[in-house]
């Protein structure tokens, strides 16, 4: 062959640009044409010169090496868009917990009424939280005073100055945590016994205690424990005259005493309980419990709710104006 015969390196360069250009839109098609291709190579190559073969083994390595860096670019390009795949699956997996958590009722109401800092499960929360705490508190007195209610309103002033209207007085049922000086059941020590042992609660000698005399209506009382008495007594000469207007026994209401039990009087009356009629000789059975401790201003509480004393007048009294006392009836009343 001669030197002008032989392809030259533009020839050859145009050739395989026109070949690279046939593969790839063959590749593309995914075509058969691919094997044709490769024979019609293989016959040229076979028909033509030793020294055009190598640089055409060489050259064609070049087309692969760059096939395999766009595969290696495709394949970065692959690896790159696959955080991209996966963030986005993650995304639509979050997505998708986050739906299943809103979803789901049980556990958003849950959620948010643990949470919430405003609106209406945040109120409910917190007043379900606050009769929780009072509802614990008042177990406890109950398991330390043994009675239900363990604490009374006092809303009459017939204890006074001792106990006030308004004040809440914790009680413990009949015999418990009783003093020495209480040689009964009942775990009340008389004002009589009281002044010989000195023994006082609530500002005088002797015990406060709560009792219902049968037939009463209205709110147990809460007075003071005088002295007790045995049935058929003559009582007339123990008592003060100062809380009776009786010259003798038979002037005097239940006297002598009807049965045994207690002579009481409330610490601002002018007179017994038993010589004014509102009850007998108070007995053992009769008694509620105890008076033990008064916290002032709380009984307002239950005094309101009830309708007992206006919100205005407890609010009035709490502060320290005069007003009229509130009419005999209790929670602990006189």
């Amino acid at each position: 062959m001669d030197e002008g015969d032989r392809p030259t390196d533009g020839d050859e360069s145009a050739d395989r640009d026109e070949r690279n250009r046939s593969e790839s839109a063959t590749a593309h098609d995914g075509g058969g044409g691919v094997s044709d291709e490769l024979e019609d190579e293989a016959s040229d190559g076979a028909g033509g010169d030793a020294p055009d073969t190598e640089p055409e083994a060489e050259q064609s390595g070049e087309p692969d090496r760059a096939d395999a860096h766009d595969g290696a670019s495709h394949g970065a390009d692959s690896h790159d868009e696959a955080p991209r795949d996966g963030e986005d699956i993650a995304t639509k997996a979050g997505l998708g917990s986050t739906r299943s958590s809103d979803g789901d009722p049980d556990e958003s109401f849950l959620y948010r009424f643990r949470h919430d800092r405003e609106g209406a499960l945040m109120w409910i929360r917190e007043m379900l939280s606050s009769v929780a705490v009072v509802l614990l508190v008042g177990l406890l007195l109950f398991g330390v005073s043994g009675v239900w209610p363990p604490m009374v309103a006092v809303e009459s002033g017939s204890m006074e100055p001792n106990m006030q209207v308004g004040d809440l007085v914790f009680v413990t049922e009949p015999g418990r945590l009783a003093p020495d000086a209480a040689e009964n059941g009942v775990g009340v020590v008389t004002h009589e016994v009281g002044q010989e042992v000195d023994y006082r609660t609530f500002g005088s000698y002797g015990s406060v205690m709560i009792y219902t005399p049968p037939g009463r209506t209205g709110s147990p009382i809460i007075h003071r424990a005088r002295f007790h008495v045995t049935e058929g007594e003559n009582w007339y000469d123990r008592a003060d005259d100062r809380y009776h207007n009786a010259v003798d026994c038979e002037s005097l209401a239940n006297c002598p005493a009807p049965h045994d039990g207690y002579i009481t009087l409330g610490d601002n009356n002018g007179a017994y309980d038993q010589a004014s009629g509102l009850s007998p000789p108070v007995r053992a059975e009769w008694v509620n419990g105890v008076a033990r401790v008064r916290v002032p201003y709380l009984g307002y509480i239950r005094l309101v709710a009830t309708g007992q004393v206006e919100l205005n007048e407890a609010i009035a009294r709490t502060v320290g104006s005069s007003l009229s006392p509130a009419s005999s009836g209790f929670s602990a009343a006189g």
